[in-house]
């Protein structure tokens, strides 16, 4: 049953919140000795992995921006930071922080109605629904969560699908 007190992106930031903890909660488990890990030649190595986090992130802070540009005009400061970069646990988790802390920033004043407004983007500057952009990212975020699941998996940490998962 849908909670009748929250807004639509109420209910879509809960979401993306909880799929940051639970990829913050498989970045702890990284080895320090396993960042070059790559299981097969031309893969993410798990370090590169870690930055494309940043960039998945990054791609909900630019979608919010595009809607409300002065409300979050200090989002523009984290245009200046590295993403898709070789990464280190700490930072990485720091960052996916920071970038929380915007995503919430943006949400705290994004409409149901918003949700509907076409935004240009890199991939389609003719714009798509603002909901699909966050779907979008949100898909992103959970694909890669999902493989550094599986290096975790092959590297042999004890993790299992409630560390994948939040069960309902």
């Amino acid at each position: 049953m849908v909670d009748s007190k929250k807004s639509a992106p109420q209910l879509l930031l809960a979401k993306i919140q909880e799929q940051i903890e639970l990829t913050q909660r498989l970045i702890i488990l990284i080895p320090e000795d396993k960042l070059e890990y790559r299981p097969i030649e031309n893969s993410f190595r798990i370090c590169d992995l870690l930055g494309h986090f940043l960039e998945a992130l990054a791609g909900f802070c630019a979608a919010l921006y595009a809607v409300h540009p002065q409300q979050l005009s200090h989002f523009l400061e984290l245009r200046s930071l590295p993403v898709n970069h070789s990464c280190g646990i700490k930072e990485a988790n720091q960052r996916l922080a920071q970038y929380e802390t915007c995503i919430k920033d943006g949400f705290a004043i994004l409409t149901d109605d918003d949700l509907m407004l076409i935004v240009p983007t890199v991939f389609k500057p003719e714009g798509e629904a603002l909901m699909t952009i966050l779907l979008g990212n949100l898909e992103h975020l959970i694909n890669h969560k999902h493989l550094l699941f599986v290096y975790l998996k092959l590297i042999g940490q004890p993790i299992s699908s409630k560390d994948l998962y939040q069960f309902r």
